[in-house]
Parts: C-alpha cells; sequence; structure tokens
C-alpha cells in the first residue's frame, strides 16, 4: 500500500488521510516533549512546561487573532501569530518572575496566572467573532488532527528537522545549569545566553505544534517525566522525551478516533482529561517534607 499498490479509494485514505496524520501525530508529540523538557529544566520545575506557564496559551492567542482578523489565514501566518504570542507571554513571564527572583515556583506561578488572563481574553475574542469564525477558531483551539494534509504536515516536518536537533545539542549545558548558576558559570557556561536559547527553542517549538494542530495540553507536560522514570535518570533527557512524547500523541490520536467512532473526539479534550490524570498522580508523589520536588 504504501509502494501505491491498492484501488485507489485505497490509497487515497491510507497514503492521504491516515499517513499524514501518523506522521503529524509522531511530529507534534516530539516537538512538545522537547519544549516540556526545556522549560522544565530551566525552571527545575516538573510543572514548568510550556502549556502550565502560560506559553501554549498565549500562542493561541496569537493565533486566535490571526484566525478572527486577517481576512485569508494559513498556516504560515497561524504559525507567525503562534509565535509572535508565545514570545510575548514567555517575555511577560519571564520578567514577572524575575522581579519575584528568578526561581522556578516564581516562573510557574506568573506563568499561570498570566495563562487565566489570556484564556479570559481568548474568550472574549470568541464571543465578538461572528458564528461563521467563531466555529472554524473554536474547531482549532480544541487541539485536533482529524483535518491534517501533506500541506500541513511538509512544513511540519522541515521545522521539526531544524528544531529538534538544535534543542537537543542544549541538552548537555542544560543538564549542567539544573546544577546551578554558579557551577554552571565556573564551567565557562554564559548562563544568560543558554536561558535566553531554551526560552526561544522551547516557544518556537509549542507554537509551531500550536499552528499546526491547535493547542494540545498534556504532552509537554508528562512526556519528559515518564521519559526520565523510563530512562532512570534524573537529568534532561530530551531523546527520550521526544520519542515519549511521539508515541503518547500516536496513542491518544488513535484512542480519540476510536473511543466514541463513528464520531471522533478532537485529540486536545482527550488529552486534556488524560492531563487532569496526570497532575493529581503527580501531586500524589508529591513528598510532604520536599515541597516542589519530586
Amino acid at each position: 500500500m504504501l509502494a501505491g499498490e491498492g484501488d485507489r479509494v485505497d490509497r487515497f485514505i491510507v497514503l492521504g488521510q491516515r499517513l499524514p496524520r501518523v506522521v503529524a501525530a509522531v511530529l507534534i508529540g516530539a516537538m512538545l516533549a522537547v519544549s516540556g523538557a526545556l522549560f522544565q529544566s530551566l525552571s527545575r520545575n516538573p510543572l514548568g512546561s510550556p502549556d502550565i506557564v502560560g506559553f501554549t496559551t498565549g500562542a493561541t492567542t496569537g493565533g486566535l487573532l490571526v484566525i478572527l482578523v486577517s481576512a485569508a489565514s494559513s498556516t504560515a501566518t497561524i504559525a507567525l501569530g503562534t509565535t509572535v504570542g508565545g514570545f510575548v507571554t514567555a517575555a511577560v513571564v519571564v520578567v514577572v518572575a524575575m522581579r519575584r527572583g528568578g526561581a522556578g515556583e516564581n516562573l510557574v506561578l506568573a506563568g499561570v496566572a498570566l495563562s487565566q488572563t489570556l484564556s479570559a481574553v481568548n474568550d472574549y475574542l470568541l464571543s465578538r467573532a461572528t458564528i461563521q469564525q467563531a466555529e472554524v477558531a473554536r474547531a482549532w483551539q480544541y487541539g485536533s488532527l482529524n483535518a491534517i494534509t501533506w500541506a500541513q504536515v511538509r512544513p511540519l516536518a522541515v521545522a521539526a528537522a531544524v528544531l529538534i536537533p538544535m534543542a537537543i545539542w542544549l541538552g548537555r549545558p542544560a543538564a549542567v545549569l539544573e546544577l546551578g548558576d554558579d557551577a554552571a558559570t565556573s564551567l565557562g557556561l554564559g548562563v544568560g545566553r543558554l536561558r535566553a536559547a531554551m526560552v526561544g527553542y522551547g516557544v518556537v517549538l509549542a507554537a509551531v505544534c500550536v499552528a499546526v494542530s491547535g493547542p494540545i495540553g498534556f504532552l509537554a507536560l508528562a512526556a519528559p517525566q515518564l521519559a526520565r522514570r523510563l530512562a532512570r535518570t534524573a537529568g534532561l533527557t530530551l531523546g527520550v522525551s521526544a520519542a515519549m512524547g511521539a508515541a503518547l500523541l500516536v496513542v491518544a490520536d488513535l484512542l480519540a478516533q476510536r473511543l466514541l467512532a463513528p464520531f471522533q473526539i478532537p485529540v486536545g479534550l482527550l488529552a486534556a482529561a488524560c492531563g487532569g490524570l496526570y497532575l493529581m498522580w503527580l501531586l500524589g508523589l508529591r513528598a510532604p517534607d520536599a515541597p516542589g520536588r519530586l
């Protein structure tokens, strides 16, 4: 079938619909997981993923503005909007956290606060849109792979091929940074530049995914932690995190297709439900005498 065998209908279903969906799930899952690993390492907090600290919500705000304001939105223009929204949100969160000392807990708290504000902004934008615009924006905001085509997968694959290796290259210096600023500086690392690079790559990775599929939660939060437990290491595991994120999203999308067949659940809704359960499990592992650490 992958070599072009079978009748026209079979080729259309397998090569035109199923295959691009699976490839997109692999790429988006891997990119979100790497983004989450970078931010968790940067904040030194298992809750420091882009969806928890508001970067994904800010990217969603940028995408919604493009969808609702632009007369001819496309994947490229939505990607630009999500990237700008993500960077603006990241800048605000980092500035607020630095004013409070820059600790990981401050980054998470500032991100959660800004995320709630931006969620209200997103709801307001939808309330002011026409019915047709609101339907398109709401379907995108749920996070779904139902309408993925090769036209969206190709630029996504190019972005993944460029961004994931560059982000993984940051893994070793980022692991040193987890030892503390003084230790990293004594080893010759430029702490400020490294942090800026981690934020930049993390935001772009998440923003590209949001542009293609809409916001999909849970993966950036859970995949790095599950990868660490699978690899049995306390250090940064970007490669294993990427593989774990890809596997999780492929399985989640398969469940979204099959649970209520023939109706297909947006995978973002299923991921959000799993994320809530995962957070409860994560809190259950918290040691009472060591707040903030797992």
